[in-house]
């Protein structure tokens, strides 16, 4: 029957001899789609394969510490794309920042060229009125400042207010906050 063409990708050229047999000869067209239904189930599972193949090297990609894993009660707050004008003026002109109420850990990270030590934090409202005080220490840490404090947020109302950050004995560098 069949067994006289190569099974590989052959030319228009080559098939027209065998186009017409294939159309009347029954036996041969069976055959034929048998073959052909044969390369595309190789073809599907070659393809699953490197499907799978992608995703577990995605898994394992996001496995990895691309991302660590942070606790409910932890807040992450990224100050680097904030100014650090100093002073108890308002700034009114900065986006939000936003921390749960369950927020019991901070970790900061702090604007370039912040220097390494321990700080003091304070939750304050515009006019000043502070509502809360912690300290925390800052350590350089692949060339970022990051500064970590244990805080308490149960007891601050859901408001906006500001987040001061400074060095003892220095201005308060304050960072719009909202408590939700």
């Amino acid at each position: 029957m069949l067994e006289g063409i190569a099974l590989h990708r052959i030319t228009l050229a080559e098939a027209e001899p065998w186009i017409d047999h294939l159309g009347s000869c029954s036996a041969c067209f069976a055959e034929f789609n048998a073959i052909r239904k044969g390369f595309q189930t190789r073809r599907n599972i070659a393809l699953g394969s490197t499907v799978g193949v992608l995703l577990a090297a995605l898994a394992l990609w996001f496995s990895q510490s691309h991302f660590a894993p942070v606790a409910d009660d932890t807040a992450i707050l990224d100050l680097r794309g904030y100014s650090t004008e100093r002073g108890s003026q308002a700034q009114t002109k900065q986006t939000y920042l936003e921390m749960n109420r369950h927020t019991r850990h901070l970790i900061l990270y702090l604007p370039m060229g912040t220097t390494e030590g321990r700080y003091e934090l304070v939750l304050m409202k515009d006019t000043g009125d502070e509502l809360l005080r912690t300290t925390g220490s800052a350590q350089l840490e692949n060339h970022v400042t990051i500064l970590k404090a244990d805080i308490d947020l149960s007891t601050v109302p859901r408001d906006s207010c500001f987040l001061g950050v400074r060095l003892p004995d220095l201005d308060w560098v304050r960072f719009p906050v909202r408590v939700f």
